[in-house]
């Protein structure tokens, strides 16, 4: 299980990717758990965004059901409507 820091920002995008990168490499079927996040900007989401596509074309298993509301508020805020991310918010 991934554990999604309660700050995904700019500010810890590039350690949340590098742990996150070890998680997808060791593991062919990755869980998300967003509970604890609370604020999120345009970065967070792109990385989100870049993982569920990344571990989708190397034909891994993504578990999450988002529970975030601050990922379901800052997606819908950014006119985001793309299916492969969407498919994952409760919103």
């Amino acid at each position: 299980m991934f554990k999604l820091p309660a700050q995904l920002t700019i500010a810890q995008v590039d350690d949340c990717k590098a742990k996150l990168l070890i998680e997808i490499d060791e593991n062919d079927v990755i869980s998300f758990d967003d509970s604890d996040v609370t604020s999120i900007d345009t970065v967070g989401i792109q990385l989100l965004l870049a993982a569920v596509t990344y571990i989708a074309s190397l034909n891994k298993e993504l578990n999450w059901s988002s529970s975030s509301s601050a990922i379901q508020q800052s997606v819908k805020q950014l006119g985001l409507n793309e299916a492969i991310l969407n498919q994952y918010l409760n919103a």
